[in-house]
């Protein structure tokens, strides 16, 4: 992690699925009341340690609603034109196919094998349907996102994106990876080696 700049890397604020824990992959559910609320909070933060430094930051969002709502909520909070940040496509969230829309509890009832296979190896699993993907392959798809960044950056993204980045670049194994809380109001600093919720 030494090769990459001065990342916070931020998950999106809650939305309605979260708070009922539903597996929203890349459904594109908006934030609610309190999603906008851990946006603020994580934007006025960044305001605070950054100051003016923060105008010399790189901006890059998941271009899914409830991250690029979260993004200018945070470049409001830092005084900062709510819409100047760039998005990428490999940022979305991991997709959960026919899984999407879920939640654990519903999906253990009705696939019973295939949630304990879950259960067993989160980070390899596939769900079924048409785009699902393991974590493994997320981390694929998203390490070169972080590989590319040639400045300081706030990047907003996902829980899934998050759990890459922490196995890729902070050295964690896949099974914790897999298992980490993701909060919604704090945010990931990572600088030379060294990680920190703030």
């Amino acid at each position: 992690m030494t090769s990459l700049p001065l990342i916070y890397l931020c998950r999106h604020g809650q939305t309605d699925w979260n708070a009922a824990a539903r597996l929203q992959g890349q459904s594109d559910i908006p934030l609610n009341r309190t999603g906008e609320a851990q946006a603020q909070r994580n934007g006025r933060y960044l305001a605070n340690v950054l100051g003016a430094e923060g105008q010399t930051f790189a901006f890059v969002s998941s271009p899914m609603l409830r991250a690029a709502a979260t993004m200018r909520s945070i470049r409001r909070e830092m005084g900062l034109d709510a819409d100047g940040f760039r998005t990428d496509e490999r940022l979305k969230e991991i997709h959960f196919g026919d899984w999407q829309g879920y939640t654990v509890s519903e999906l253990a009832d009705r696939f019973p094998a295939e949630s304990a296979r879950r259960d067993a190896d989160k980070w390899h699993f596939q769900p079924p349907g048409a785009g699902a993907e393991t974590y493994e392959g997320l981390a694929e798809r998203v390490a070169p996102v972080f590989h590319e960044l040639d400045r300081p950056t706030i990047v907003v993204a996902h829980g899934g994106i998050t759990r890459a980045f922490l196995n890729v670049f902070a050295g964690m194994s896949a099974q914790e990876a897999s298992h980490a809380d993701i909060p919604q109001d704090r945010i990931l600093r990572a600088e030379g080696g060294r990680i920190d919720w703030v």
